[in-house]
Formats: structure tokens, sequence, C-alpha cells
């Protein structure tokens, strides 16, 4: 009933076959299956177009889909990797270039003879399952990840009765981590807009297969894919309010470094003023005959930086 990679010649057990999965095929893999099917399988660029008329065609009870995957290889970029779904009432065809979990986890379900299909269309909304599944716990992954950034960004506590300062550094790497689950919350949202099409053309064009007897279940994958997408456009816009907080928080944190040097700048200017009216060479300067005018001189200096710092404490400016 599966046949994962199809050999040079067909065999019994192939064309027999309900399910025949074609994993990055090569030319004659294609060709005999397009011989064994007599239907054209899509190439790699058709399915990566993005126009539903190109994704979803009807053609003599034959239904041809696509729905974009993105795969993630630890130390590469993400990956997409589209996959094309040939429907038939006799057998489902899928085209893919990548390794995917959920259709290795649907095989293994179908190795065990109990849990094997009885049609194509239960094939099909089997992977679809899957998909939805792994969505969803991928969803619910991206949703820890955010609770916890919001907890570090913004749940930070006072310290001596005084604002936290977080360092740019630390808001900047936060920020990358926002923005990559934003990526991926977007690539999320194009398999669920692009899932929830191909399930409800695949709902319309098969209502009469195998008597209706999917109907119930296509109709909760549609249920399914819905929520999903609600949720994701939810987490889409707490990713968009947590990059415009974390920017103003970088705003803030470089605003305080311009406070103090602000602070400092003023202070330096009363010592400094004071250090060049007593560094003038006039002869009828009083302070230079007194006894204690060098002491005196440094304590004007050390005043004038003195009263600044006090008067900016108290009034909270840092």
């Amino acid at each position: 009933m599966f046949s994962a990679h199809p050999q040079s010649k067909a065999s019994d057990a192939t064309r027999r076959a309900i399910w025949l999965d074609l994993c990055d095929p090569g030319p004659a893999e294609i060709a005999e299956v397009e011989k064994l099917t007599g239907v054209a399988m899509p190439s790699r660029e058709s399915l990566s177009e993005i126009e539903s008329s190109s994704r979803l065609k009807a053609r003599e009870d034959v239904l041809t889909m696509s729905v974009p995957m993105v795969t993630h290889v630890e130390g590469d970029a993400p990956q997409v990797a589209p996959v094309g779904f040939v429907l038939s009432r006799e057998r489902l065809v899928t085209v893919r270039f990548a390794a995917l979990t959920a259709f290795d986890a649907v095989a293994a379900k179908f190795a065990d003879s109990s849990g094997r299909p009885g049609s194509s269309l239960e094939v099909f909304v089997d992977l679809c399952e899957e998909i939805v599944d792994h969505l969803a716990d991928s969803l619910e992954q991206s949703a820890t990840e955010l609770r916890t950034l919001s907890a570090t960004a913004f749940h930070v506590p006072d310290s001596g009765g005084r604002k936290a300062i977080r360092s740019n550094r630390v808001i900047r790497a936060q920020l990358r981590h926002v923005g990559r689950l934003g990526d991926h919350l977007s690539e999320k949202r194009d398999i669920l807009l692009a899932l929830g099409r191909a399930i409800d053309f695949a709902s319309r064009m098969t209502a009469d297969w195998n008597d209706g007897q999917m109907a119930q279940r296509m109709s909760g994958l549609k249920e399914d894919v819905n929520s999903l997408d609600d949720y994701e456009v939810h987490l889409a816009d707490k990713v968009q309010f947590m990059l415009d907080a974390m920017v103003g928080l970088i705003g803030i944190a470089q605003n305080d470094i311009f406070k103090i040097l602000t602070i400092v700048s003023i202070v330096g200017i009363p010592p400094t003023l004071i250090a060049g009216i007593y560094g003038m060479n006039f002869k009828g300067m009083p302070e230079y005959d007194w006894t204690y005018g060098y002491p005196y001189g440094l304590a004007m200096i050390a005043l004038s930086a003195i009263i600044p710092l006090v008067w900016f404490k108290w009034r909270g400016w840092f």
C-alpha cells in the first residue's frame, strides 16, 4: 500500500500502492511514476509558484496541489521545500525535495498493518493532520520563547530603588531573537494559508469520494487550520509589539548614556571656568598675594563641581 522510492521497474506492490512518496526524485523515477499513473508529475519550479491557479488544479478527476514547506538544517539558512500532492481515487503521489518529519511519522504509522489507510484520500487527510500537528507544536514553542523573552525584557526587578539599566548588547541579542521568531512565524503563516486552501479545495472536489466518509475529518482539519491561523496572527502581533518595545528600550539605554555624559559635561564647566580665571597672569589679581590662595582656588574648584552634583541628585535626574 505504500512505496517510498519506486525502483526502475514497478513491482506489483508498487502498482497496488495507494501512496507513492517521491523524495527528491530523479528523472527516471519521475518517468516511471508518470508511466504508472498516466499523470504528469509537477516539477519543483511549478510547485514553487504562488498563484492559486498554479497551486490548485483539477483535471479528469485528478487533483494537483502544492504547499510550501520550510526545512531548517542546523548551521544553514532555512530552505523552501515545496510539496506536491497528486491525488486521484486510486492513489496519492507526493513529490517533495527534502526530508519532512510529518511524512516520516505517517509512513511509520502505516508500517503497522493495523494502521494502514483504506484510500488515497485517507492518506492525504492523514498527512495534512500530521502537518497541522507539527505546525501547532511549532507555534506553541514560538509562544513559549516569546513569553520567556517578555519576562526577561519587561519584568526586570528594581535594584536599590533605581531603575535597572539594561545593557545595549543584551537588548540587541534579544532583538535578533525576536526577529528570527518573526521570520519563523511568517514561514508558518505561508504554510497555513496554502494548506488551508489545499484542504478546502480537496474537500470540495472529493465530496463524493468514499461515500463522503472523510467529510467530517476534512471539516475538522479546516477548523484546526483556521484556529492556528488566528493564533499565528496573535503571535505575530506580539512579535511586533516586542520589536517596538525593544527598540524603545535601546533608545532609553542610549538616553541614559547621553544623560550621564551631559551631567559630566555640566559638572566640569564651573571648575574649568574657575581654573581659567585663576590661570590668567594679571598683576592686579589679589588672590596671588594670599597665603592660602592656592588652597582657596582648589576649594572653589571642588565646590563648583560638588554643588551641581548635589543639585542633580536632589532633583532626581540621576
